[in-house]
């Protein structure tokens, strides 16, 4: 919550001039899905593909920033609130700058996420949910950090998909099916809708 004594400083740009010679608007891509989706790995690609094509972006993984911004931050329920909100403001800081904030956070409630995307229509910034689809299965074979075999065996508790929950979105702006689909593949279809919206 907000300290009453904090002011908002407006600043002398608005948000075409600060963007200066940025050629296209800033969007927040946030993926969303069980651990071992996908998500990093779809995001980082799309990065590259961005770069490449000297379009201003960052990717904000959710892991990464566990190791500062969120250091701080547990896996219970509050903690993953807390994640998602930073993590969000973060993105539409970037937004705001013209920047396309690539966001792969597990995310696993629905009210947290739509937090976020809220926060983002009335800043006007475009707020792009992708559900980056795996089954349970599939992302327990995977199972890159060997977090799934640690809950299963009662070595952590709070995993998203074990003993807590993960809510899918219900309405996405964008659903990538990793079973169906290679990498350049989908990295194709989030370069389309984002071509569709700046």
């Amino acid at each position: 919550m907000r300290h009453p004594d904090v002011v908002w400083h407006p600043g002398d740009l608005d948000r075409a001039a600060r963007r200066g010679g940025v050629l296209s608007g800033g969007v927040t891509v946030w993926f969303t899905g069980l651990s071992g989706s996908g998500k990093s790995t779809v995001a980082a690609a799309v990065e590259q593909r961005l770069v490449t094509d000297a379009r201003a972006c960052y990717r904000l993984d959710g892991d990464n920033l566990r190791f500062g911004l969120n250091g701080d931050l547990g896996f219970s329920a509050a903690d993953r609130g807390e994640n998602v909100r930073r993590v969000g403001e973060v993105a539409r800081l970037f937004a705001d700058a013209g920047v396309v904030a690539l966001v792969p956070v597990i995310s696993p409630y629905r009210v947290d996420r739509e937090r976020v995307r809220e926060a983002h229509e009335l800043a006007g910034l475009p707020f792009v949910e992708v559900f980056v689809d795996t089954p349970l299965a599939v992302c327990e074979a995977r199972d890159p950090k060997g977090l799934y075999a640690r809950a299963r065996a009662g070595e952590i508790t709070n995993m998203t998909g074990i003993d807590d929950p993960y809510e899918a979105p219900r309405a996405p702006d964008l659903v990538l099916a990793t079973v169906d689909h290679e990498v350049p593949e989908m990295v194709a279809m989030v370069l389309a809708h984002l071509h569709e919206l700046t």
